[in-house]
């Protein structure tokens, strides 16, 4: 599906990459592609079951001995070839992402898109310092290839995730099995040309698109499985672990958030309100670690609400194929209408909606659009405060002290991400402390690729990105006694 920058987006993929070669599914089921700026069919793919699973393990199974004995220089090669016909397939990967997703083209080609050389390039990194081998006196430590890994992956960031994922299994020397989002299968499908066209060892990679509850299920399930990654939400993930429990297999989980997003003084007040808003609603506000909770000093509630306003008219919702848009529309049906009833929660639970609400936003009555949507003097207890609305709302919450801040910023079953931006170095260390979340953003810093990404409590276990997401795939291995020749 290679699709040139002049010609549209293939949007109808039949077959499984597995064992080096594109296969007919032996158990297929049609699954329909909609146009999230439509609404409209505009294509279909085939899911895979259990018995295109169990070849497809079979492939990863045979490859892992002769891969997990490759050398690191190898595999930073491999690597390096990866994220370079990444760069030089951008645009393919970029037009891909719009279609299914519905990302707007312009944030597709310049944060969507560039993630899959970014995490190539970062492995590569990686590999060049990592020590597999240590001595410490007369004990050894090795660090091997878990063995074949089941990667299950979402449709909101759909090559980020799948890029993560398979940089560190090949870093490490792992074989796999991908399963991505069968909303956002695409450009899936793109990344894997690329890994064909690197080198990658047949077996050593294998595609099966298909969904949670049979195709998942069954990749997470699998005795011939010895490690299973998964991204998604929390249901999800519980299900992947329960599934995975009868092998004891490793589970890997990144899972959602509800992220705070603390702003201390009105020094910066302007500055972090605007960030935070474009933060919140960047990706139509469907990124887990999205800043979606804004505390704010109870006395500049008003101010910061005034420009968040501000921020958000300046924001065009429109075509994601239009170069000009900045707000596309959101996945699915089922998703719009989800993010509708907690819209409505949030009006009925007594927040003061001060822009958007329910409905779609004028001239895009068809598709999925969303109406940019920002609540003031949100408590709380109250339900948009608590659920992952995965949309483009944002709660502004005002607090009283420091301490109530912290509180409020805690009081949540997640703990993905958190921000905090103030002029107060101190304050701003001394906070950042405090919050239970698996990164703080300080003062609106950027994503590290080097960083590890993850969360606590319900937001997951384990860690990716960087050499953190390389020891994901790796086992440890003790020699006592150990002299080396």
């Amino acid at each position: 599906m290679h699709a040139r920058p002049e010609e549209p987006c293939v949007q109808d993929q039949r077959r499984f990459y597995i064992g080096g070669r594109w296969v007919e599914p032996l158990a297929p089921r049609e699954f329909p592609l909609t146009n999230p700026a439509s609404g409209e069919r505009v294509g279909s793919i085939t899911l895979g079951g259990p018995v295109d699973i169990d070849r497809a393990v079979a492939a990863a199974g045979e490859a892992f001995p002769a891969f997990a004995r490759s050398s690191v220089a190898e595999r930073q090669a491999l690597l390096g070839r990866i994220a370079m016909l990444c760069e030089r397939r951008r645009e393919d990967l970029a037009r891909a992402i719009c279609a299914e997703l519905g990302a707007p083209i312009s944030f597709a080609r310049r944060a969507q898109a560039r993630l899959g050389a970014g995490h190539m390039q970062a492995m590569v990194e990686v590999l060049g310092r990592y020590p597999f081998a240590e001595d410490r006196g007369r004990l050894r430590l090795l660090r091997e290839p878990i063995g074949v890994c089941g990667l299950i992956t979402p449709w909101n960031w759909p090559l980020n995730q799948i890029a993560c994922k398979v940089a560190p299994a090949l870093g490490a020397g792992c074989t796999m099995v991908l399963k991505p989002s069968e909303l956002a299968p695409l450009s899936a499908v793109v990344f894997t040309e690329i890994l064909h066209e690197a080198g990658v060892p047949p077996g050593v990679f294998n595609l099966v698109p298909g969904d949670g509850p049979l195709t998942g299920q069954a990749l997470a399930a699998h005795p011939g499985v010895d490690m299973v990654s998964f991204t998604g939400s929390t249901r999800g993930g519980i299900a992947v672990a329960k599934a995975a429990a009868d092998s004891v297999k490793r589970v890997h989980q990144e899972l959602g958030g509800k992220s705070p997003n603390l702003i201390l003084d009105a020094a910066v007040l302007e500055r972090a309100v605007t960030w935070g808003l474009r933060e919140c609603f960047e990706n139509s506000g469907q990124s887990c670690n999205a800043p979606t909770r804004m505390l704010v000093p109870q006395a500049l509630q008003a101010q910061a609400v005034a420009i968040a306003c501000q921020a958000a008219a300046a924001l065009r919702c429109g075509d994601p194929a239009d170069p000009a848009t900045d707000l596309g529309p959101v996945i699915s049906r089922g998703q719009y209408q989800r993010i509708q009833r907690l819209i409505q929660s949030g009006i009925d639970d007594g927040a003061e909606l001060v822009l958007g609400g329910t409905g779609h936003p004028p001239g895009l009555e068809r598709g999925f659009y969303v109406r940019p949507t920002i609540f003031a003097g949100v408590d709380p207890g109250m339900t948009i405060a608590r659920e992952e609305i995965f949309g483009p709302v944002l709660a502004i919450m005002p607090f009283a002290d420091e301490a109530e801040a912290v509180r409020i910023a805690n009081d949540s079953p997640y703990g993905l991400a958190a921000y905090v931006s103030g002029s107060d170095q101190e304050q701003l260390r001394r906070v950042a402390g405090q919050l239970r979340a698996g990164m703080v953003h300080i003062n609106e810093a950027p994503m590290n690729l080097h960083a590890p990404f993850g969360g606590y409590r319900q937001s997951g276990n384990g860690r990716e990105w960087g050499e953190f997401g390389l020891e994901a795939f790796l086992e440890l291995k003790a020699l006592p006694g150990y002299t080396a020749g």
